[in-house]
């Protein structure tokens, strides 16, 4: 059997976490069993879907790594295969036509309440025989009893009696299929075969099986997943830190890192946080999937990214830096960013604060601010001698390498009785603009000898 996995978001919004780690489960049990990943966009909600968010969510899918194996499937496009396949329950017996208005309904259901009963549709139009006609709906003919069982990989079995359900309805009034019909015709039609998706969906399918059985086919696998929570354990909103996955690309995080974050809140493989992508395919089997709901934590996304920006390599890394630069380096040649990026790689959490350091790197000496207060802090009557006569020393320095600049420094400091704290930090304002940043010998070699003294030369005129 060929795994075949879907993901069906309706476009009445950006993709949010939750719905994005659910993606990123059906993308990963798909791949792990050499199948079939599909995308289907539910979209038949005519007042809320809007383009703007199919494309948003299409957009972030492909962020993420997630493109579906064949092309999107589209509800509004299949009103005809809905038609067909209500046509065909009708026919076999297992749906009818109700000519009840919603008024009627609602009253059937207020004199259910009045006598202690379940406010249902009591079926007075199951037998009739009614054909389509104006004001008409098609309803699912529920068995009166019997036991329905959700065979959950992730919650066990699920078990409701029949008499516990309506005959909902599947064909509206106005001519469209209900949610739970429609979704079951796409999946058997798709040739699904496992569905994940959240634990809001299990009161559904219950009644998704029954319409699955009466069209006369299989039942996929079932999974459903819990939420998430933010930390107060209560349903997650942008209160807790969370964003769509839109506003992650725009704050500088890797995918590969929103992805091991996000399975691991609903999954488990052993003690190991941390996965690459490939790890992740490898061992995510739809096994280990959590019952119970997690709770979503900013700080250790965080650290999930600064983890996976430190083992990518680093000309992959900058070439993601890039989109992040300010326009005045958007242009910087491949090699210099790749350069400056390694520098800063180890210290940055994101994207957006690697873009950030690396300009001190890539401006050019000329066009670097120093940071609030580090020149005054650093140049002084007692230090401004050590740079004057530490920029002479490094002009001496050939061949121009990080050693040779190491060895110069230290060779300087050790000679006149100074300690390092004596000549590092106006030495490194010279150069980084600021009291902070990664070895001064390393980043002397990237920027470069003339760069460097270039530098120092304009901090020695700075005043005191």
């Amino acid at each position: 059997m060929t795994v075949i996995t879907r993901f069906a978001p309706s476009p009445t919004g950006h993709l949010h976490i939750g719905g994005a780690r659910t993606a990123i489960f059906c993308w990963l049990l798909s791949k792990h069993c050499g199948g079939k990943f599909l995308l289907r966009i539910e979209d038949t909600d005519r007042e809320r879907s809007k383009q703007e968010y199919t494309d948003s969510i299409l957009a972030s899918m492909h962020w993420l790594g997630l493109d579906p194996d064949e092309p999107p499937i589209y509800q509004t496009s299949r009103m005809a295969r809905y038609k067909e396949a209500m046509e065909q329950m009708v026919a076999s017996g297992h749906a009818y036509w109700c000519s009840c208005s919603p008024d009627e309904v609602e009253a059937m259901r207020e004199k259910a309440r009045a006598e202690g009963a379940k406010p249902r549709y009591d079926g007075r139009c199951r037998d009739l025989g009614l054909g389509p006609g104006p004001g008409r709906a098609v309803r699912l003919r529920t068995p009166f009893s019997g036991p329905i069982t959700l065979h959950d990989i992730v919650k066990g079995d699920i078990t409701v009696d029949a008499s516990e359900l309506d005959d909902m309805i599947i064909w509206r009034s106005d001519d469209t299929p209900t949610y739970n019909f429609a979704v079951v015709v796409d999946d058997m039609d798709m040739g699904i075969t496992h569905v994940i998706r959240g634990d809001d969906h299990v009161s559904n399918t219950h009644k998704q099986i029954l319409i699955f059985e009466a069209l006369g086919h299989p039942l996929p696998v079932f999974g459903h997943v819990p939420m998430i929570l933010g930390p107060d354990k209560q349903k997650l909103s942008k209160r807790h830190g969370a964003k769509a996955a839109v506003e992650y690309e725009k704050d500088g995080l890797l995918p590969a890192a929103l992805i091991n974050y996000l399975v691991r809140l609903g999954w488990s493989h052993g003690d190991q946080e941390l996965f690459t992508i490939q790890e992740l395919i490898d061992a995510f089997d739809g096994n280990n999937m959590n019952r119970a709901a997690a709770s979503f934590d900013p700080e250790k996304l965080l650290w999930v990214n600064a983890h996976h920006m430190r083992n990518t390599p680093v000309a992959e890394l900058a070439a993601l830096t890039r989109p992040f630069l300010d326009e005045d380096l958007k242009d910087v040649d491949a090699s210099r960013l790749e350069a400056a990026v390694g520098l800063y790689q180890q210290r940055a959490n994101t994207l957006v604060e690697l873009a950030k350091e690396v300009r001190a790197i890539l401006l050019p000496a000329a066009a670097l601010e120093y940071a609030a207060g580090a020149k005054e802090k650093a140049l002084t009557a007692e230090s401004r001698p050590h740079l004057a006569a530490l920029r002479d020393i490094f002009a001496a320095v050939a061949p121009w390498t990080e050693q040779g600049a190491h060895d110069a420094l230290h060779a300087y400091v050790e000679s006149n009785g100074l300690k390092f704290k004596a000549v590092g930090p106006v030495v490194r304002v010279a150069i980084l603009a600021s009291l902070g940043g990664p070895g001064l010998p390393e980043t002397m070699a990237v920027l470069g000898k003339d760069e460097t003294l270039a530098r120092m030369d304009r901090l020695l005129v700075q005043p005191v």
